[in-house]
């Protein structure tokens, strides 16, 4: 134990110098596929027959492949058509574009899972579809899909080790340098997986207080009445 605080109290500024690189990776792909997850839900709920069974496909095929073969895909693949991402761009593209197809699920079932006439009421009051997604449906269906979306946050913050395939420098990158440098691998990647425990920590607390701040009493995230 002695050697291995000793180790830690060594390589551990180190280690986390890819905190940085990490986060700011886990962020830039978390709003990515926010913002692509909101179109594709639309297309999957809303939209027109064609648009439907595009966001379908791209659904099915970014579920049903795996984020590594994504990965390079985009950083090894595009190049051949004249398309070059340097490493942590092509990185959070990849896992962007993954989470974004898990997103529109989770909100997909969110929205279905409330009353179908709410958009027929807004459209009746004389607002858009657009407006009655924006200020009825989407607010309603934020809070209802919190405690999935928590879920994801956390599994995509633990796919950015997936970079170090590609050059990025991030955690897991700097703790196979540190296993090279000492050839004790086992404690590099003991160090890497605490740093991995206390960041899924932080994101947990932090999207379980948002949830029980945006919680409406009396009502559970799935609409029930809380027993």
């Amino acid at each position: 134990m002695t050697d291995f605080i000793e180790f830690g109290r060594t390589w551990m500024p180190f280690l986390l110098e890819g905190v940085g690189v990490t986060v700011g990776l886990w962020a830039v792909a978390m709003v990515l596929g926010f913002c692509l997850a909101l179109v594709l839900v639309w297309a999957r709920v809303y939209a027109s027959k064609p648009l439907y069974l595009l966001a379908t496909l791209y659904v099915e095929v970014f579920r049903g492949t795996p984020m590594l073969v994504q990965l390079f895909f985009i950083y090894l693949g595009l190049p051949e058509i004249g398309i070059v991402l340097d490493p942590f761009t092509a990185a959070a593209v990849a896992i962007g574009l993954n989470s974004a197809a898990y997103q529109a699920e989770y909100f997909r079932g969110a929205i279905q899972s409330l009353p179908s006439g709410q958009m027929i009421a807004a459209r009746a009051m004389g607002m858009s579809r657009f407006q009655a997604l924006r200020d009825i449906i989407l607010p309603q269906a934020g809070r209802r899909v919190i405690p999935q979306w928590s879920n994801e946050a956390i599994v995509e913050l633990k796919y950015t080790s997936i970079a170090y395939a590609i050059g990025l420098t991030e955690l897991t990158s700097r703790a196979e340098q540190v296993g090279y440098q000492t050839f004790q691998f086992l404690e590099a990647f003991t160090l890497v997986a605490i740093i991995y425990l206390v960041l899924t920590g932080i994101v947990a607390q932090t999207l379980d207080f948002v949830e029980k701040r945006t919680r409406v009493p009396g009502l559970t995230n799935s609409g029930g009445k809380m027993s």
